[in-house]
C-alpha cells in the first residue's frame, strides 16, 4: 500500500470516528423554573421536534410528584401543537411497578419511535441511578439515545437539564461548601448522561442561585474548559458546536482555557478565566468561539471599552459584599463592562457558619476586569435594561474572614 493510500484511509476512519462523537441531535438545556406562560421555550422544543403533530415522550423520573410533573408538561407541550405523553417510569411514582416499566418493550417501543424525549426537574439522581444504574445503559435509555442519535431532541429542566452532560452535579445545594473543597464522587457530582459534546459541562438555576460558586470549583477539578450555567425560566438550545439562548433571561459561558491556579496556596483558586453573559436571542458557537447578539442588540449600542470613542454610561462604582446572589454576577459584569473602572470585585463568604461548615473563616474575593477582546451590547427593546457582556476576565482569590465580621458600637 502507498503511503498516499495508506493516508488516505487514515484520514477516511478518523473522519468516520470523528462523526461518531459528533452531536447528532438537538439538546434543551432548561435552566429550571420553566413557566407555563413561557411560549417562546415550549414552542421550540415542538419545533424542534418537527412542529404539530410531534411524538414526545415525557419522563418525571427526576420529580417528587410525578404524575403531576409530567401531566403539566404534556399539557403545555400539546397546547404548542406537539402529540406529547408520559412515560411512567419514575421511583417516586405510585402503584407503579418501576422495573416492570422499565423493561417493558411496548414502553420502550414508544419511546424510540418518538421525536423527542423531555425530562422533568426533581432530583437529577433518580434519572442516572433509574437510566444507567451503576453506569450500565438500561434498554429504556438506549431508546432514548436512539432518538438523539437519529436526529432528534432531548429536552430537559432543571435536573433535565443538570444530566445532559458527560459528568454532572448530583447533589451540592452548598456554592461555598464546593468552593471550600467539598468534591465526593457520588455525592456533589456523578457521571451524566452525556448527550452534550464531552468538552461542554452544564448548570442550571445559574443565576438565581448563584451557582457560579460551584461550577468554577467543579469544571477545574473535573478537567472541563467549557461551561454552561443556563438560569431559570430560560433554555440554551444546542445543535452541533452552536448554541442559542431562548427564554426569559440569558446563559453564562465560563472558559477556563487560559486560566491558572496557584498550587502553593491551600485553597481554590483561578487567574484569568473569561466569563461572558449570553443574554436571549444571542448565539455562540463552541467550535469558532464566536458569539451573534440578538437581532435587536445590533439595532443598538455595542459597547467597546477598548474603542477610542468608549464613553461609559454607569459613572457609580460598586463592592458587591454578596456575589453568589440572585443576578449578582451579571449585574457586575455589566458594571464592568459599562462603568469607568477597569476592576469590580465582590465577595462570596458565610457571615453565619453552619454546622459542618469548612473552614469558617475562609471567604473568596472576586475580581471581575477588563482585558483584550472584552465587548458587549446594550438594549431596553423589551423592556428591560439588557446587556451581553463578552470576555470579562475573572480571577477568584481566597481570603480570610474577620469572625465575627463586625462587632456592635457600644457607648463610651
Amino acid at each position: 500500500m502507498t503511503v498516499i493510500r495508506l493516508f488516505l484511509r487514515l484520514a477516511a476512519v478518523a473522519a468516520v470516528a470523528f462523526a461518531g462523537l459528533a452531536q447528532a441531535g438537538t439538546a434543551i438545556v432548561i435552566g429550571g423554573a420553566l413557566k407555563n406562560d413561557n411560549d417562546a421555550v415550549w414552542q421550540r422544543v415542538v419545533d424542534e421536534a418537527g412542529g404539530p403533530g410531534a411524538r414526545i415522550a415525557v419522563f418525571g423520573t427526576a420529580a417528587a410528584n410525578p404524575e403531576r410533573a409530567t401531566g403539566i408538561i404534556v399539557t403545555a407541550l400539546n397546547r404548542h401543537g406537539a402529540n406529547a405523553e408520559a412515560i411512567p417510569v419514575a421511583p417516586r411514582m405510585k402503584d407503579v411497578d418501576l422495573q416492570a416499566n422499565l423493561n417493558d418493550p411496548v414502553l420502550i417501543a414508544k419511546v424510540a419511535g418518538a421525536k423527542a424525549v423531555f425530562f422533568s426537574g426533581g432530583a437529577q439522581e433518580y434519572i442516572v441511578d433509574t437510566l444507567q444504574p451503576g453506569g450500565e445503559p438500561t434498554a429504556m435509555l438506549k431508546a432514548i439515545r436512539q432518538v438523539f442519535d437519529e436526529g432528534g431532541v432531548v429536552a430537559g429542566s432543571s435536573a433535565g437539564a443538570a444530566i445532559m452532560s458527560r459528568t454532572m452535579f448530583r447533589d451540592a445545594p452548598d456554592n461555598m461548601q464546593v468552593l471550600k473543597g467539598q468534591w465526593r464522587d457520588k455525592r456533589e457530582y456523578d457521571r451524566g448522561l452525556g448527550f452534550l459534546g464531552p468538552e461542554l459541562f452544564v448548570d442550571q438555576h445559574f443565576l438565581k442561585r448563584g451557582r457560579i460558586g460551584r461550577m468554577l470549583p467543579a469544571m477545574k477539578a473535573l478537567g472541563y474548559t467549557l461551561g454552561l450555567g443556563v438560569e431559570e425560566n430560560t433554555a440554551a438550545v444546542i445543535k452541533g458546536s452552536e448554541v442559542e439562548i431562548v427564554g426569559a433571561r440569558g446563559a453564562m459561558l465560563v472558559d477556563l482555557s487560559e486560566a491558572t491556579s496557584d498550587a502553593k496556596l491551600p485553597a481554590f483558586n483561578l487567574r484569568g478565566a473569561l466569563l461572558s453573559y449570553l443574554d436571549r436571542g444571542d448565539r455562540h458557537d463552541i467550535k469558532t468561539g464566536v458569539t451573534t447578539p440578538a437581532a435587536h442588540k445590533l439595532r443598538d449600542q455595542k459597547i467597546d471599552p477598548a474603542a477610542a470613542d468608549y464613553r461609559p454610561y454607569l459613572q457609580f462604582d460598586h463592592y458587591f459584599l454578596d456575589i453568589l446572589a440572585d443576578n449578582t454576577i451579571v449585574t457586575a459584569m455589566s458594571q464592568l463592562l459599562d462603568g469607568r473602572s477597569p476592576e469590580v470585585r465582590g465577595l462570596a463568604y458565610r457571615v453565619r457558619p453552619r454546622p459542618g461548615d469548612l473552614s469558617p473563616e475562609l471567604g473568596f474575593e472576586f475580581r471581575l476586569y477588563k482585558g483584550p477582546g472584552m465587548i458587549g451590547w446594550f438594549s431596553n427593546a423589551l423592556g428591560s435594561d439588557d446587556y451581553t457582556v463578552l470576555k470579562a476576565r475573572l480571577d477568584v482569590i481566597p481570603v480570610r474572614m474577620a469572625a465575627p465580621l463586625f462587632t456592635p458600637v457600644v457607648a463610651n
